[in-house]
């Protein structure tokens, strides 16, 4: 929210500095973003009184001129303006100033010879005007004065935060009655107008407000005005708009932008012979289009609420006129529009045509209702000041919201919630001077303002009083049992995610965090082939879906790094992916994309490329940290048609229960996205992995074996189909007392094999814990492997 110093000054009167003035607004919430001092812009910029204007001897279109700035000694400055001559009156920019329109720094130098000591300076480029035929002139001013001062550019412009619950705020009025509360200043009153309509001068046919669009239009005040003049607005009403940087367009727009930032209270006005019929506040027709003030067309919906003739819509109601029906220069009768909007309605229309106009700014935030009708007056007798006209009386449809139930409020409650003592005297003041009603009984019953949407119970009055005194006031209070043990503050869930992470940066993967949408395209081929996760407004037309999976967001995000020359890196994002619309849909995934090599080639080895088992390696890895037996876990050949057809796994916990995924991409979606080497992949369903379940607050034991370990080697022949996790797993549960680990260590093929048969040999590991094994135990555990691989594969003990 913009405003000049002198603008606040004109509701405010107070002797505060600015920046006495700027301190309490942060105080008060209102907190300060900037502070533009035009004496700052035209620094180094003085009066420059033209003494003689001669031609240059080399150049047909330049002068050479010689100008008083209050010194002894005249400057020489050569120039090219048509209305360089001698006594003019202009503004000259030295040596060493930078000239706002382009922000370059002007030096000495020499023009066809001779040396320019500075330069006389256009509207344009001083940033006042678009005018660049000739020297800005000036009546009269002092040479040698301040450039700041002689153009009447020393108003400061203010600049400050709103947050959404302070729609006053707005409003400059609003502001100016905070700052008063806070003890800076009075409020100064703001008289209503005596109007004298001419009550032959009628709204044509009424105003019409269809019931099903009452709620969204509660009021809706329209007047009549003949024979105005729309010229451009007075210099004063120019200069506060231009301050702020709104475009001056015509007096009676400038007029409804003035209401805008002075009340916030937004205004329309209508050219009364482009309307046909009957003003409608209705309902749109589905497929009816309007074209707006910014030249853009907008196709409307029955959600919303829209201006209409009897021809069609006219405006979009709070949020932006029709072109067709805008003043112009030549406009001479005027409906001036009035109107409290619904926010709630105002929000969805604004938020789906993505239209930004200060109008939706603040309607969508709640403005006051209850000023509609002082509004229209105040609006009414300033277009007859300027624009001269006559007008009709009022006429109007709906009424003003009523104002809610007043609040109960103790004033003790401040005390307990924030340690502030304050009297109640000055509670009750504080709270009268911005605008609360307080009606003091045992408990007392406050009435809020209408300019207050934002308060609505106790703790908001608390809240109140508290800005005005001010936070640095509030008292220092120690917590209390501070040697007392914590209760741990992260949940078990996030817990986990936490240990995710550091494990996943600790295996060398680098952290990403990517967008939760995607293209349609990228949703389908990773979300089985259908879309189902389509956004309603999205952001982007690239953003456009509910991603399904972390996979094509990283792998964009590897292409971006390979492409500025990240050859070799692994990247991994923990986040939710969205596969349906339910809750449950709705799923924490941990997955890592990598590509290149796994390792920098060195003297002592060679590197190689990231490869399928590195991500297994990777995945187990993690799930152990989860508390996962990985030796447990079922690995079957299922994954999703974006993985390489050979290259590929899915772990199972128990029959059905799918914790993750690992592969290579299929490479024709690497290529799509711009790869063509391998992209190795692996994904965990961390919703899927059961918590670690813990018996007591200590840490389990480790386990130590006092006997020395046996290994054995075993070699099956089994058929060219049989997977070798099946082996593993049939040879593990031979004799889970003292088979400690099983690793497949060679695949073998060809030699005195059959075709379609091959060789998988594993490396059993025998831990005793009670006594050493004898030669026949060991015989005894290897021919209940054989039997056992022999009855799950069909496999065969080789030699």
């Amino acid at each position: 929210m913009k405003f000049t110093l002198s603008w606040l000054l004109e509701h405010l009167e107070t002797d505060a500095s600015c920046k006495e003035i700027t301190d309490c607004l942060t105080k008060i919430g209102l907190e300060l973003e900037e502070i533009e001092d035009p004496a700052d812009i035209f620094r180094g910029f003085v009066v420059g009184h033209v003494v003689e204007a001669s031609q240059h001897p080399d150049a047909d279109r330049l002068r050479v001129l010689k100008v008083d700035v209050g010194q002894p000694t005249l400057k020489t400055v050569v120039c090219g303006a048509p209305n360089a001559q001698a006594g003019l009156i202009g503004i000259l920019a030295q040596p060493g100033c930078v000239i706002p329109s382009t922000g370059a720094v002007l030096g000495k130098g020499k023009i066809r010879g001779i040396e320019s000591e500075g330069m006389m300076c256009s509207g344009r480029e001083l940033g006042l005007s678009d005018d660049h035929e000739g020297i800005i002139a000036l009546d009269h001013a002092t040479a040698g004065a301040d450039a700041a001062q002689a153009l009447g550019q020393v108003d400061p412009v203010i600049d400050i935060a709103i947050t959404p619950n302070r729609p006053d705020a707005l409003g400059i009025r609003g502001i100016a009655r905070d700052l008063a509360a806070a003890g800076l200043g009075t409020l100064k009153p703001l008289p209503m107008p005596e109007l004298h309509p001419d009550n032959q001068l009628v709204v044509d046919h009424g105003i019409d407000l269809e019931e099903e669009a009452a709620w969204r239009c509660p009021y809706f005040i329209a007047r009549r005005f003949s024979d105005v003049n729309n010229p451009s607005s007075p210099q004063w009403l120019q200069t506060k708009l231009k301050s702020i940087g709104l475009r001056p367009i015509s007096t009676l727009v400038d007029i409804t932008n003035y209401f805008t930032m002075t009340f916030a209270r937004p205004l329309h006005v209508f050219d009364a012979d482009k309307l046909k019929g009957r003003l409608h506040v209705r309902l749109a027709q589905e497929g009816e289009s309007l074209l707006a003030l910014d030249e853009k067309t907008y196709v409307l919906t029955a959600e919303d609420l829209v201006i209409a003739d009897d021809r069609g819509p006219v405006a979009i109601a709070g949020v932006m006129g029709g072109m067709e029906t805008g003043c112009s220069e030549d406009t001479k009768n005027v409906i001036l529009e009035t109107a409290y909007f619904d926010p709630v309605g105002v929000a969805r229309t604004g938020r789906r045509l993505n239209i930004l106009s200060d109008a939706r700014f603040r309607f969508e935030r709640g403005i006051d209702p209850v000023f509609t009708k002082q509004g229209d007056m105040l609006a009414t007798a300033m277009i007859q000041e300027l624009c001269g006209g006559v007008y009709g009386p009022a006429a109007s449809a709906g009424d003003a919201p009523k104002a809610p139930s007043p609040i109960s409020y103790s004033p003790s409650m401040l005390k307990r919630l924030t340690g502030m003592d304050v009297a109640h005297e000055v509670q009750k003041k504080l709270l009268e001077d911005l605008g609360f009603v307080v009606e003091q009984q045992d408990i007392w019953q406050i009435q809020r303002p209408s300019w207050r949407p934002d308060v609505h119970g106790a703790a908001d009055i608390v809240e109140e009083i508290t800005r005005l005194i001010g936070l640095d006031d509030l008292p220092l209070t120690p917590l209390p049992n501070l040697q007392a043990s914590m209760r741990p503050v992260l949940t078990a869930r996030q817990r986990r995610h936490r240990l995710l992470r550091h494990c996943a940066a600790g295996l060398g993967l680098r952290e990403a965090v990517t967008w939760s949408f995607l293209r349609q395209e990228e949703a389908e081929i990773f979300g089985g082939g259908k879309a189902n996760m389509r956004l309603d407004n999205p952001i982007s037309s690239e953003l456009s879906d509910m991603r399904p999976s972390l996979v094509p967001n990283l792998v964009q995000a590897l292409v971006r790094n390979h492409d500025r020359g990240f050859r070799n890196l692994g990247l991994f994002e923990l986040g939710p992916v969205y596969q349906s619309r339910e809750i449950e849909g709705q799923r924490d995934y941990l997955t890592a994309v990598m590509v290149g090599n796994k390792a920098p080639a060195v003297w002592h080895a060679e590197s190689r490329p990231f490869d399928v088992f590195d991500a297994k390696g990777m995945l187990f890895h993690l799930l152990t940290q989860l508390g996962v037996q990985v030796h447990n876990l079922l690995l079957k050949r299922e994954a999703p048609d974006t993985y390489h057809p050979g290259r590929y796994g899915a772990l199972f916990l128990g029959p059905k229960n799918k914790i993750a995924q690992f592969g290579e991409l299929h490479p024709k979606v690497a290529a799509d996205f711009g790869l063509n080497q391998p992209v190795v992949v692996f994904e965990i369903d961390i919703d899927a992995v059961p918590f670690k379940k813990t018996k007591g607050k200590g840490r389990p034991q480790p386990e130590w074996f006092d006997l020395q370990a046996v290994e054995k080697d075993l070699a099956f022949v089994v058929d060219e189909n049989i997977e070798a996790q099946s082996v593993v797993h049939a040879a593990r549960g031979a004799n889970k007392k003292l088979i400690h680990d099983v690793q497949l260590f060679d695949l073998f093929r060809g030699g005195d094999l059959h075709e379609g048969q091959k060789s998988l040999a594993i490396r059993l590991t025998l831990q005793p814990s009670e006594k050493s094994l004898t030669d026949a135990e060991i015989a005894d555990i290897i021919q209940q492997v054989a039997s056992q691989v022999q009855k799950a594969t069909g496999g065969v003990l080789r030699g």
